[in-house]
C-alpha cells in the first residue's frame, strides 16, 4: 500500500472529545496505514471485539475513520475503516493532562528556540509527526494494554506576533 502523506486534520471540539480516550486513540494507531475490521482491531489491541465495535462507531461518526471497503464473506459483512489522517490538530487543547496546572504522577517537557527556514520548519514537524506516528503504532500492541497511558503534543510557535491586520 502507498504511504499516506496527509496534512494533519483540523478537529472541532467535538472531535477532540473524541479523542480524550485513549482506546480510541489505540483504534486510530491501528488504522493509520492499512484498513481493518472491528475484529482486526480489537484482536490488535487486545480488547472485544463489541468494545472496539462501539468506539469505531463513535470515531466514524465524527468523521474521524471513513469506511473504504464492504466485503460479503458468508452472511456477513466485513467492514473496512481507516484513520482519515496520521495526525490531527486543534486550536484548544486535546488532552486536559497537557495542562501545566494538571497534577500527574510524571511530566517531562522539553524546550528549544530554533531559527529556521520555512522548509526546516515543514521537515521538522514532519519528523516529529513520524516519531509519534511511530510511538502510536508500537503502542497499539496488545502487550500494552495495561500499561501507564501518557498524553504529548508538539506545538511549534513563532515568536513573531500577528499584526493587527492578520488577527
Amino acid at each position: 500500500m502507498k504511504k499516506r502523506n496527509n496534512p494533519p486534520l483540523p478537529l472541532s471540539v467535538e472531535q477532540s472529545k473524541l479523542l480524550g480516550s485513549t482506546l480510541r486513540v489505540k483504534i486510530l494507531g491501528v488504522l493509520l496505514e492499512t484498513p481493518k475490521t472491528t475484529k482486526q482491531v480489537a484482536t490488535q489491541i487486545g480488547e472485544t471485539p463489541g468494545n472496539v465495535h462501539y468506539h469505531m462507531q463513535k470515531l466514524h461518526q465524527g468523521k474521524l475513520i471513513d469506511l473504504v471497503e464492504e466485503k460479503r464473506v458468508g452472511g456477513v459483512i466485513e467492514k473496512y475503516y481507516i484513520s482519515r489522517a496520521k495526525s490531527f490538530e486543534s486550536e484548544g487543547g486535546v488532552y486536559p493532562e497537557l495542562d501545566p496546572n494538571y497534577k500527574s504522577t510524571s511530566r517531562r517537557s522539553m524546550n528549544a528556540a530554533l531559527q529556521l527556514k520555512e522548509e526546516d520548519k515543514e521537515r521538522l514537524f514532519e519528523e516529529v509527526q513520524e516519531l509519534m506516528e511511530k510511538w502510536i503504532v508500537k503502542t497499539t500492541a496488545a502487550d500494552y494494554i495495561s500499561e501507564e497511558e501518557f498524553v504529548m503534543d508538539f506545538t511549534l510557535v513563532s515568536r513573531k506576533e500577528k499584526t493587527e491586520e492578520e488577527k
